[in-house]
Protein backbone atom coordinates (compact mmCIF):
# COMPACT_ATOMS: atom_id res chain seq x y z
CA UNK A 1 0.00 0.00 0.00
CA UNK A 2 0.96 3.51 -1.00
CA UNK A 3 0.88 6.73 1.21
CA UNK A 4 0.07 8.89 -2.17
CA UNK A 5 -2.56 11.09 -1.18
CA UNK A 6 -4.55 11.44 -4.34
CA UNK A 7 -7.14 14.92 -4.39
CA UNK A 8 -10.17 15.12 -7.07
CA UNK A 9 -11.79 18.35 -7.81
CA UNK A 10 -9.91 20.15 -5.04
CA UNK A 11 -10.88 23.84 -4.42
CA UNK A 12 -9.22 26.07 -1.50
CA UNK A 13 -12.33 24.54 0.85
CA UNK A 14 -12.40 20.74 -0.08
CA UNK A 15 -11.71 17.65 -2.23
CA UNK A 16 -14.36 16.40 -3.55
CA UNK A 17 -12.92 13.06 -3.46
CA UNK A 18 -9.54 11.42 -1.78
CA UNK A 19 -7.81 8.60 -2.48
CA UNK A 20 -5.95 7.37 0.16
CA UNK A 21 -4.59 4.40 2.15
CA UNK A 22 -6.45 1.67 -0.53
CA UNK A 23 -9.95 3.97 0.08
CA UNK A 24 -11.87 6.75 -1.64
CA UNK A 25 -13.72 8.82 0.18
CA UNK A 26 -16.01 11.25 -1.52
CA UNK A 27 -17.17 15.16 0.54
CA UNK A 28 -20.85 15.11 1.53
CA UNK A 29 -22.72 15.48 -1.35
CA UNK A 30 -26.10 17.46 -1.66
CA UNK A 31 -28.12 18.14 -4.45
CA UNK A 32 -28.33 21.10 -6.35
CA UNK A 33 -32.68 20.87 -6.84
CA UNK A 34 -33.11 21.93 -3.06
CA UNK A 35 -36.66 22.43 -2.48
CA UNK A 36 -37.80 19.22 -4.35
CA UNK A 37 -39.06 16.38 -3.21
CA UNK A 38 -36.73 14.02 -1.00
CA UNK A 39 -36.79 11.90 -3.68
CA UNK A 40 -35.68 13.68 -6.03
CA UNK A 41 -33.26 15.30 -3.93
CA UNK A 42 -31.56 11.49 -3.24
CA UNK A 43 -31.80 10.49 -6.88
CA UNK A 44 -29.37 13.44 -7.58
CA UNK A 45 -27.43 13.29 -4.92
CA UNK A 46 -26.64 9.40 -5.60
CA UNK A 47 -25.97 10.28 -9.33
CA UNK A 48 -23.02 12.14 -8.13
CA UNK A 49 -21.98 10.18 -5.83
CA UNK A 50 -21.95 7.83 -9.23
CA UNK A 51 -19.84 10.09 -11.28
CA UNK A 52 -17.16 10.48 -8.70
CA UNK A 53 -16.85 7.03 -7.69
CA UNK A 54 -15.93 6.92 -11.63
CA UNK A 55 -13.80 9.33 -11.48
CA UNK A 56 -12.20 7.48 -8.61
CA UNK A 57 -12.24 4.70 -11.14
CA UNK A 58 -14.22 2.35 -8.58
CA UNK A 59 -18.33 1.56 -8.59
CA UNK A 60 -20.96 1.15 -5.67
CA UNK A 61 -20.52 -2.27 -5.65
CA UNK A 62 -17.20 -1.30 -3.75
CA UNK A 63 -18.73 1.18 -0.70
CA UNK A 64 -17.42 0.15 3.00
CA UNK A 65 -19.71 2.79 4.96
CA UNK A 66 -21.86 5.96 3.77
CA UNK A 67 -23.49 8.45 6.37
CA UNK A 68 -26.48 10.37 5.81
CA UNK A 69 -27.37 13.60 7.17
CA UNK A 70 -31.24 13.72 7.02
CA UNK A 71 -33.25 17.32 7.46
CA UNK A 72 -36.43 15.47 8.83
CA UNK A 73 -37.20 12.41 9.85
CA UNK A 74 -40.12 12.17 7.94
CA UNK A 75 -38.29 11.83 5.14
CA UNK A 76 -36.32 8.48 6.38
CA UNK A 77 -39.05 5.93 4.11
CA UNK A 78 -38.92 8.01 0.84
CA UNK A 79 -34.75 8.38 1.28
CA UNK A 80 -34.62 4.61 2.07
CA UNK A 81 -36.86 3.64 -1.07
CA UNK A 82 -34.60 5.23 -3.57
CA UNK A 83 -31.35 4.43 -1.46
CA UNK A 84 -32.51 0.50 -1.63
CA UNK A 85 -33.53 1.07 -5.74
CA UNK A 86 -29.91 2.35 -6.03
CA UNK A 87 -27.47 -0.24 -3.62
CA UNK A 88 -26.49 -2.97 -6.01
CA UNK A 89 -27.86 -6.16 -4.32
CA UNK A 90 -25.74 -7.57 -1.79
CA UNK A 91 -23.50 -4.84 -1.72
CA UNK A 92 -25.05 -2.77 0.73
CA UNK A 93 -22.16 -0.71 3.14
CA UNK A 94 -22.19 -0.04 6.78
CA UNK A 95 -24.24 3.23 7.09
CA UNK A 96 -25.43 5.93 9.57
CA UNK A 97 -28.33 7.88 9.26
CA UNK A 98 -29.30 11.18 11.38
CA UNK A 99 -31.15 13.85 11.31
CA UNK A 100 -29.43 17.17 11.02
CA UNK A 101 -30.02 20.73 9.89
CA UNK A 102 -28.24 20.95 6.83
CA UNK A 103 -26.07 24.24 5.63
CA UNK A 104 -28.17 24.37 2.27
CA UNK A 105 -31.78 25.96 2.74
CA UNK A 106 -33.90 23.67 1.05
CA UNK A 107 -31.99 20.61 1.18
CA UNK A 108 -33.13 17.57 2.93
CA UNK A 109 -30.49 15.15 2.28
CA UNK A 110 -26.69 14.78 2.23
CA UNK A 111 -24.73 11.39 1.91
CA UNK A 112 -21.07 10.37 2.14
CA UNK A 113 -19.41 7.40 1.13
CA UNK A 114 -16.24 5.63 1.34
CA UNK A 115 -15.37 3.04 -1.26
CA UNK A 116 -12.36 0.45 -1.53
CA UNK A 117 -9.49 2.03 -4.25
CA UNK A 118 -9.37 0.18 -7.47
CA UNK A 119 -6.02 -0.72 -6.68
CA UNK A 120 -6.58 -2.02 -3.34
CA UNK A 121 -5.88 -5.73 -2.44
Amino acid sequence: MTSEIIRIQTSARMSQVVIANGFVHLAGQVPDAAGCSVTEQTNEVLARIDALLALAGVDKTKLVSASIWLSDPKHFADFNAAWEAWVPSGHAPVRACVQALLMKPGCDVEVAVTALAANAT
